[in-house]
């Protein structure tokens, strides 16, 4: 221990804050080993540094290195192989949907694959609740549709209530649809990606109010029990959305579907 009362690791060398957080040591070295495999530290094929180089490296022990190796296991992120000891997988066999590899990934991808996949998965789960709903929506339903996107025209100044108006609004109708599968699936995919200055994009009262317009065609359909103009306006509305928030130099060429 320093003077201060600073953890050294063997070499001497003062190890990083959040080592001293004993609590979440096994986490904390969980999402750093994580952030090094999908940022190609450590390849796919290649073997991790053995459990005494970790522990030095991170200032833990043995205990905290097995249980962060078995995390990232389950993550599909590694494999335990007899004599080869931790290889690093794939990327075809991490777990896309789990928090951590997903927003490595995301950080990672310059190109903007993963989120444009994203909206893709989106757009054709939120299409089919839309169909549905137009089909099963009672009066209350439309009303509170209504309702919600004349809200949002009176919080086109405010990007964050608005934000939740509009999340409000996709789930008022993923809702209705009964699908609680699809519906657990977007809202998943949003909670991990809903701080993410990538997909978020910037906000601004021109990019509410026309994404507000693709809102009302959706509700209107809904209201008119029309499930096939409800599926096109709000496969049209999520792809409009995305791309007027998307900010990368290639061709969003993933989204041509």
């Amino acid at each position: 221990m320093t003077a201060s009362g600073q953890q050294r690791t063997a070499s001497g060398s003062v190890a990083p804050a959040w080592v001293r957080r004993p609590a979440s040591l096994a986490s904390a070295v969980t999402a750093e080993l994580v952030q090094r495999i999908v940022g190609g530290v450590h390849p796919s094929g290649t073997s991790l540094p053995p459990e005494p180089a970790l522990c030095e490296a991170f200032a833990v022990s043995r205990t905290v290195i097995r249980e962060a190796v078995k995390v990232l296991q389950e993550k599909g992120l590694v494999q335990v192989r007899q004599g080869a000891g931790t290889v690093v997988t794939p990327p075809a066999m991490w777990n896309i949907l789990d928090e951590l590899v997903l927003g490595s990934v995301i950080a990672e991808d310059d190109s903007l694959t993963v989120l444009d996949d994203l909206v893709v998965t989106r757009r054709l789960l939120e299409s089919d609740m839309a169909l549905v709903a137009a089909k099963t929506a009672d009066q209350d339903t439309v009303d509170r549709l209504r309702e919600l996107v004349d809200l949002m025209d009176e919080q086109v100044d405010d990007a964050v209530a608005y934000r939740e108006l509009d999340q409000a609004f996709h789930d008022t109708i993923m809702q209705a649809s009964g699908n609680r599968i699809a519906r657990g699936v977007v809202r998943a995919l949003e909670s991990q990606v809903g701080n993410t200055a990538r997909y978020v994009g910037k906000n601004e009262r021109a990019l509410c109010v026309a994404s507000n317009k693709g809102h009302r065609r959706v509700q209107e359909r809904i209201a008119a029990h029309d499930p096939t103009g409800a599926a096109e306006a709000m496969s049209a509305h999520i792809t409009e959305a995305w791309l007027v928030r998307r900010t990368g130099s290639t061709a969003p060429s993933r989204l041509d579907r």
